[in-house]
C-alpha cells in the first residue's frame, strides 16, 4: 500500500467489508506497518517480503475496512470481525488461545469478537476512528450482536512496568461474575493496591483504543495475557450492548435517519 500524505485536511473516509484479496493484502500490509515496524511485533504470519501481517483466522473473518478516497482509496484503518457462527464453523476465536470465554458462551447471548484494530499513524486522533465505530454499530445492529469482546494491547512483555494502569484497570473496570471471562496464562492484573495505584498516571499510559472501550461501557477480564511474539501484554475487553449508558450509545453509534 502506498503510503497515505501526511497532508490530511480534507480525508474522504468511506467504509466497507473486504470483498477480495487485494482488500485482504492491503489489510495486512497496514497491519505490517502498525504491528510490525511500529511495535516490534513477530511471529509465523510475518511476511518480511511482503510487509504483511498474516494469520490462520484472516480467510475465515470480515474485515472492515476504512479507505480514504482522496488518497488514491487507501487502506487507512482495519477492525477484524469473527462472529460466534464463523468462529464455530472455524473452530474458535482468535481469543480463545488466551482466554477462557466459557462465561460469554453461557450467556446465550450472539457474540463478536473484535481483533487486530488499527489505523494509519498519519490519522490517529481525527475522525477516522469514529467513521469506523458508525460502521461497527451498523454490523452490530445488522447481525443482532449482544456482547462484544476482544484483546486489546499494552506496548511491552514486562507487567511490573504496567503496573499502574493494569491495576486501575482490575479495581476499576472489572467485568461483572457473569461476563468475567480469565486468562489462561494467567498474570495478575492486581499488582498494586487501589490506595497504592497512581490514577492519573495509569490513565495517562493507558492505550487510546483501551480507554475509548472503556468510556463505551467497557470492562475487562480477570487477569492479562504476556503476549511476547506480539511484544504486548493483552488485556480481554468486554462490552454488553445492552448495559451501554445513554452517553454510550451516543458516542458508538451514529443516529438512525
Amino acid at each position: 500500500m502506498t503510503s497515505p500524505s501526511p497532508d490530511l485536511s480534507a480525508p474522504d473516509f468511506t467504509t466497507r467489508l473486504a470483498r477480495d484479496a487485494d482488500d485482504l493484502r492491503a489489510a495486512q500490509r497496514l497491519r505490517y506497518d502498525v504491528f510490525v515496524e511500529e511495535l516490534g511485533g513477530g511471529g509465523d504470519g510475518v511476511d518480511h517480503d511482503a510487509r504483511r501481517e498474516t494469520d490462520r483466522f484472516d480467510p475465515a473473518v470480515d474485515h472492515l475496512l476504512l479507505i480514504d478516497r482522496a488518497r488514491d482509496d487507501a487502506v487507512v484503518g482495519v477492525y477484524r470481525l469473527m462472529r460466534d457462527d464463523q468462529a464455530r464453523e472455524f473452530g474458535q476465536f482468535y481469543t480463545d488461545d488466551e482466554y477462557d470465554l466459557a462465561p460469554l458462551r453461557a450467556s446465550g447471548r450472539r457474540l463478536l469478537e473484535l481483533g487486530r484494530s488499527c489505523l494509519h499513524a498519519d490519522y490517529r486522533g481525527g475522525a477516522g476512528m469514529l467513521v469506523m465505530w458508525q460502521a461497527l454499530a451498523d454490523y452490530v445492529a445488522e447481525h443482532g450482536i449482544g456482547i462484544l469482546f476482544g484483546v486489546a494491547s499494552f506496548h511491552g512483555t514486562d507487567p511490573e512496568a504496567l503496573a499502574h494502569p493494569l491495576s486501575n484497570l482490575h479495581h476499576r473496570h472489572l467485568a461483572p461474575e457473569d461476563l468475567r471471562v480469565r486468562s489462561r496464562h494467567y498474570q495478575p492484573m492486581n499488582l498494586l493496591s487501589e490506595a497504592e495505584c497512581d490514577r492519573r498516571r495509569a490513565v495517562l499510559e493507558t492505550p487510546a483504543l483501551i480507554k475509548a472501550y472503556l468510556r463505551l461501557g467497557g470492562v475487562v477480564g480477570d487477569g492479562a495475557f504476556v503476549d511476547r511474539a506480539f511484544n504486548t501484554t493483552d488485556v480481554c475487553l468486554v462490552m454488553d450492548t445492552e448495559r451501554l449508558n445513554a452517553r454510550s450509545r451516543d458516542i458508538y453509534a451514529r443516529e438512525r435517519r
